[in-house]
């Protein structure tokens, strides 16, 4: 199969479509991920900002994706996500800013770095008339893939039964599903995925995070994945980025995102009696909440934990639990999102993690 040269920064060359079903295509992304070089992010911006008209879409946004990792990328709708994924693929022309992809900027070799990317951005889009393995075999040709890979991409999205059905009459997560497998189809080094969970019911959703978890375990993808489905990106991605009103908030492991938390996490206090312990705890001038079913008290180190303990049991009251207050992912998000609303400073340095 014929050798195409391809940039620097994760391998020199590869083959034009690397089989998918094969020992050599296993043996391919083993290699890659091994002769990469461990410094260099597979995608990184550096002050990027898009505007439409007058309205200020993205802020100076600085993206680093390790290579090898889930890269989560969350945001609420309008966030700027889909438009920043846009820039990333070239489908819009950048304004302001420099974007670098397996340590090449794409200005310099546009063509050569899209070839190694797979993506699906909103909806995806087919020839209607066509089955699903009809519309593959149209871009295996484009890609010079082996017949063959089209057989395996259905396979692993869940599609290999559907017969003579055009796409036409799928159903929107059978749509998505079809929009991964063209993704997959080249056997790239980078997918890039809007939305990838959109229309997918509850265990089309497992299906999928399993399916992109055992791409990057197996295969060595790096993958960008948006979403606003918070609880899944915890359950999904090995990194994270927030993207809110156009601005990048925080990025870095979803373990920094938590550990940054840590010292904000308020207590959470259920007793015997949660009025009395609620009015002893306010005359040592704690600020005491009540939530639906305990108490919420702002964060103490281990000492004073222990000082709110005798407290409260040398005064009758039984405690049947003092302790923080879970950091999910949703609530680290909205304290995020509210620190910015309130002008105060949320962006950790981001640094290139391993």
């Amino acid at each position: 199969m014929q050798e195409v040269p391809l940039p620097s920064g994760r391998c020199g060359t590869r083959p034009a479509c690397v089989e998918w079903g094969t020992a050599r295509g296993a043996m391919h992304h083993a290699t890659r991920r091994a002769t990469s070089e461990i410094h260099v992010p597979c995608l990184q911006t550096h002050a990027l900002v898009h505007r439409y008209g007058n309205d200020l879409v993205l802020d100076g946004i600085d993206l680093m994706v390790p290579d090898g990792s889930i890269y989560g990328f969350l945001g609420p709708n309008g966030a700027g996500k889909t438009t920043t994924l846009r820039l990333l693929l070239g489908l819009l022309r950048k304004q302001q800013g420099d974007i670098a992809i397996f340590g090449r900027h794409l200005d310099e070799d546009r063509i050569g770095l899209l070839r190694r990317i797979g993506s699906m951005i909103e909806s995806p889009s087919f020839y209607d008339h066509l089955t699903a393995r009809e519309n593959l075999a149209l871009l295996q040709k484009i890609h010079r893939c082996p017949p063959a890979s089209i057989d395996e991409v259905l396979a692993l999205v869940g599609l290999t039964h559907t017969g003579r059905k055009r796409a036409g009459q799928f159903s929107l997560g059978m749509k998505q599903r079809l929009g991964l497998a063209v993704a997959l189809l080249h056997s790239p080094d980078l997918l890039i995925l809007d939305e990838p969970s959109n229309g997918l019911d509850p265990n089309g959703i497992i299906e999928m995070r399993e399916l992109l978890q055992r791409l990057n375990r197996e295969r060595g993808i790096t993958i960008l994945v948006s979403s606003h489905l918070l609880p899944e990106v915890e359950k999904l991605a090995t990194h994270v980025g927030i993207l809110h009103r156009g601005r990048l908030m925080f990025q870095g492991t979803i373990g920094d995102l938590q550990a940054r938390q840590h010292q904000r996490r308020a207590l959470r206090l259920r007793t015997s009696d949660d009025h009395a312990a609620m009015t002893l705890l306010g005359r040592t001038g704690l600020a005491v909440a009540r939530d639906a079913d305990a108490l919420v008290l702002p964060a103490q180190d281990d000492a004073g934990v222990a000082t709110l303990n005798r407290l409260l049991v040398s005064a009758g009251v039984d405690v049947f639990e003092l302790a923080p207050e879970r950091g999910d992912l949703e609530r680290i998000f909205m304290d995020i999102v509210d620190d910015r609303i309130d002008g105060r400073a949320a962006v950790v340095p981001q640094r290139e993690a391993a």
